[in-house]
């Protein structure tokens, strides 16, 4: 039986390594994408000895705004509803058993509601922030919504920001010419404020920056599935031009403002398509009839520190080209959930546990079910896109009925359990756990105590060790990286998206789950056995029930609005 490694050594960076640390900014050598890529993973690795490279302190009161605004521009408040929709979670992955709702400014209202809109605010003592649907890397959220209207009633066409603290649409633009069709169609861009991630983590900004891009991407694909809608990620528009089409290339308009990184473009499908029946120039131009108006607001103006690598390595993976391929879907059979709760309900009470019982455990049925939900198939969330799954979990079980604790792997493809096996440890088990339906490709890689383990590589803490499971993400790195280097944003999204299925599923449950960007890279690297970059460790998870802190007030997310209201 393999031996599983446990490390026990104490955060204890001194005051001079990290000085050192802070004065490491120098650039990175000039190589090719891929090797940029390989280099920023590597220097942004946290170790036993060291974390990467961030701020010596911090001061919350200095914390950047987490609401990006323009001044001058049409506000236009949405209609909040989403609480009426009575979609079952269940139905999002079975989306041709219901109609789905035609656009409109209500529909539009309740995706964004469900999305990136506030789900409750805290208070405790003088302090109050706000929770939101989408996830994000310690509450900082530096992912900006933008949309994209076409021939919707109540919206001009041209291009909107969303500011989530109002429920309400900024006008950016509008386009007085004529376009062509008389479909509503509608285009949302993602976009990040890199510095609203760098000025808590530093230089391990970017990752968890496309961490919270993929968490959005999962809010996205579940409320539009609530709404009997699907999302195609728009593979044909490249980061220049994702940057004109939503502003963000006009400088004039971000003079003194934190510059957004354009990531990506979602098409909104209200039926089943192949492609796109629309020319994305004609969405937005800048000639012809199309009228700007807004200024960016300043996020922070006193900024402490620089990190000049997170711009190159945003330089180094924008997108220049389609890089999509033929994905042959598998059909596993879906299995039935014993319990049901409306999609809205689910989303909106959606937490990330702060501590986690530690004598709790959960039943393998519902260990199975979640896991289900992580295969990839034609259906939600992993309908979003045409690639080939390339991030696998690496479960440590803890306390699951049924089921032995110990080390175990999830391959997600056809060849990925063949390839983790030639990198993992050769003495690996690899014994299919037969307490799961067969379809489930869930292997035993060793029976153990994973718990120090577990707390361990996730930077000490404890909630990895308390919950029923926790979980590393390995994803197929070398390979990826080097066919597009792009794509090392979207690594980071599939495991968000994996994360976002055990967020919602844990919900329905009556568990909680929660993201742990925060975890000892080539430690866990070393307990599997891994020496090359082959695969690289992405995201961590843990799952379990949880202990809420009564002291806490919750709020509701709009006290001062009404349910279905429309003022502009």
């Amino acid at each position: 039986m393999a031996t599983v490694i446990f490390y026990e050594k104490q955060r204890c960076a001194s005051n001079a390594l990290q000085k050192a640390m802070l004065e490491n900014t120098e650039p990175m050598p000039p190589s090719t994408g891929a090797e940029r890529v390989t280099a920023y993973h590597t220097r942004t690795k946290h170790s036993l000895n060291h974390y990467a490279a961030g701020p010596e302190a911090l001061d919350w009161t200095m914390q950047p705004n987490p609401f990006r605004e323009f001044s001058d521009t049409l506000l236009i408040n949405l209609p909040l509803g989403a609480q009426q929709l009575t979609t079952p979670l269940s139905s999002i992955y079975q989306p041709d058993d219901f109609e789905p709702q035609p656009l409109s400014l209500k529909s539009v209202g309740a995706l964004l509601e469900l999305s990136m809109g506030i789900s409750a605010w805290k208070e405790y003592g003088p302090d109050r922030w706000a929770l939101r649907c989408n996830p994000s890397s310690g509450n900082l959220h530096p992912t900006e919504a933008y949309l994209i209207c076409q021939n919707i009633p109540a919206l001009e066409n041209g291009l909107y920001h969303y500011v989530s603290r109002d429920h309400a649409l900024e006008q950016r633009c509008r386009n007085q010419s004529e376009l062509p069709g008389e479909d509503g169609r509608l285009f949302i861009g993602l976009s990040s404020v890199h510095w609203r991630e760098a000025w808590k983590y530093g230089e391990r900004a970017f990752r968890y920056c496309q961490l919270d891009v993929g968490h959005a991407l999962g809010a996205l694909r579940y409320a539009a599935g609530a709404l009997g809608w699907r999302l195609r990620l728009v593979e044909d528009v490249n980061n220049s031009e994702l940057e004109k089409l939503l502003g963000l290339d006009r400088s004039s308009d971000f003079e003194r403002a934190e510059h957004e990184e354009a990531d990506l473009l979602l098409e909104v499908m209200l039926r089943p398509m192949t492609g796109s029946q629309h020319d994305l120039a004609h969405l937005i131009t800048l000639e012809n009839g199309a009228h700007w108006a807004g200024t960016a607001n300043v996020l922070d103006p006193h900024p402490m520190y620089h990190w000049p690598v997170i711009d190159e390595i945003a330089a180094a993976t924008r997108r220049t080209a389609s890089t999509a391929n033929a994905t042959a879907w598998e059909s596993h059979p879906l299995l039935a959930h014993s319990r049901d709760k409306p999609a809205a309900d689910v989303i909106l009470q959606r937490r990330s546990a702060q501590r986690l019982d530690a004598t709790a455990s959960m039943t393998l049925e519902d260990f199975c079910l979640m896991l289900d939900r992580l295969l990839p198939r034609q259906m939600a969330p992993w309908d979003i896109w045409n690639f080939e799954p390339c991030v696998h979990p690496v479960f440590f079980v803890h306390r699951i009925h049924g089921l032995k604790p110990g080390l175990y792997a999830l391959p997600r493809s056809r060849n990925a359990k063949d390839r983790l096996r030639a990198a993992l440890r050769k003495e690996f088990l690899w014994e299919k756990a037969q307490q799961c339906p067969d379809h489930l490709p869930l292997f035993l890689l060793t029976q153990a105590d994973c718990r120090s383990a577990a707390r361990t590589i996730s930077c000490h803490q404890a909630i990895a060790a308390d919950g029923c499971f926790s979980l590393g993400m390995l994803a197929e790195f070398d390979e990826v990286v080097a066919s597009d280097p792009w794509r090392y944003r979207q690594l980071h999204w599939e495991a968000a998206l994996l994360g976002h299925v055990l967020y919602l599923e844990a919900e329905v449950m009556n568990l909680r789950g929660t993201g742990i960007g925060c975890f000892i890279d080539d430690a866990f690297h070393e307990i599997l056995g891994i020496t090359g970059t082959e695969f690289q460790s992405i995201y961590h998870f843990t799952v379990g029930r949880p202990l809420l802190d009564t002291r806490i007030l919750t709020q509701p997310p709009y006290p001062n609005r009404d349910a279905d209201t429309i003022t502009q």
